[in-house]
């Protein structure tokens, strides 16, 4: 029986590897702060040891500290022992055996010309701290031969960024967002989860991770506002103004470095862009993206428990984001 390490497994994206693997007959160690749903928990913190790896056949990296912190700010310091030198730990820790390690779609270079987004596109210009240190994470990852996997926008059961900021954005029935819709890819947990547990036999390097096709952003947004129950209505705030409130909004978080400012460079980019990830080097692996959005809302109920709130900026948890994991 193959017994897979499985870091971050008490959180979102983990936690679906964690409760598959298992499911699929492989033996599972949960290593991380928190136990995980399934098989041994292995403690581990990452922002400060080596993790103990032993018995474990292969690691499926997924521990991570999300978020879009303030410059400068402790978040941002924490993010960076996570994400950087805590993957410095794990490669240290893994010593030759299969690592798929879970990056994102955040490392990409941002502003236009994303419609076709192949693993060659440039990976520089980060808007924000996570994109910095996923980016530095994963060149990490790429030296030491592992498989990295580049999802965007991580959703499904148990999502506590995505969804749930999305919907505390909505204020007397109306969501507004920056400039006009675009096409947009996102990553259904289920897709993600497969490609993290097929990865291991993969030539090593980086690919590209999300559902079978893009979506139209106010409609993706719209069919996910229906499924919780909120019938509202979508506004769009001119893109120069956007860009200006989010530059405000930035300035003015620095004064309160513990929070994330409520708009962002970061964000405003990830949704006024075509953000479109070619997949056709995972599906050349076998990989398929069976799972869509359709599939997420026909079993989501209004007031759905299974979300969750976002935690504090740079807290390490599993994979995601507020828009562009």
């Amino acid at each position: 029986m193959t017994t897979i390490a499985v870091t971050g497994a008490s959180g979102f994206c983990g936690s679906h590897v964690a409760t598959t693997a298992a499911a699929r007959g492989a033996g599972v160690l949960c290593v991380g702060r928190r136990p995980g749903p399934v098989g041994r928990h292995v403690p581990w913190d990452a922002a400060r040891e080596v993790p103990d790896l032993s018995g474990a056949d292969l690691v499926v990296h997924c521990a991570a500290a999300v978020g879009d912190p303030v410059p400068g700010s402790p978040a941002e310091a924490a993010m960076h022992a996570v994400n950087v030198d805590g993957t410095a730990r794990l490669l240290e820790a893994a010593a030759g055996r299969p690592v798929v390690w879970v990056s994102s779609a955040s490392v990409y270079a941002p502003g236009p010309g994303r419609f076709r987004i192949t693993e060659d596109h440039p990976v520089r210009g980060h808007l924000n701290a996570y994109g910095r240190t996923k980016a530095a994470g994963e060149a990490l990852a790429l030296a030491a031969g592992a498989v990295v996997l580049r999802p965007r926008a991580v959703y499904g059961a148990g999502d506590p960024h995505l969804v749930p900021r999305l919907l505390s954005r909505v204020r007397r029935g109306l969501l507004m967002l920056p400039g006009p819709s675009v096409r947009l890819s996102l990553t259904a947990v289920e897709n993600l989860t497969d490609a993290c547990l097929m990865a291991a036999g993969w030539p090593p390097g980086a690919y590209n991770i999300a559902d079978p096709a893009p979506y139209e952003r106010d409609e993706a947004v719209r069919t996910v506002l229906h499924a919780h129950g909120l019938r509202a209505r979508i506004g769009h705030i001119p893109l120069p103004v956007a860009r200006t409130v989010a530059g405000a909004a930035q300035a003015l978080a620095r004064l309160r470095p513990h929070t994330e400012p409520p708009l962002t460079r970061y964000a405003v980019d990830q949704l006024v862009h075509s953000v479109v990830l070619d997949v056709s080097k995972a599906e050349s692996q076998g990989w398929t993206a069976d799972r869509t959005l359709k599939d997420y809302t026909s079993t989501s109920q209004p007031g759905c428990g299974a979300l969750r709130r976002p935690g504090p900026a740079g807290q390490p948890t599993s994979q995601g984001s507020t828009t562009g994991t």
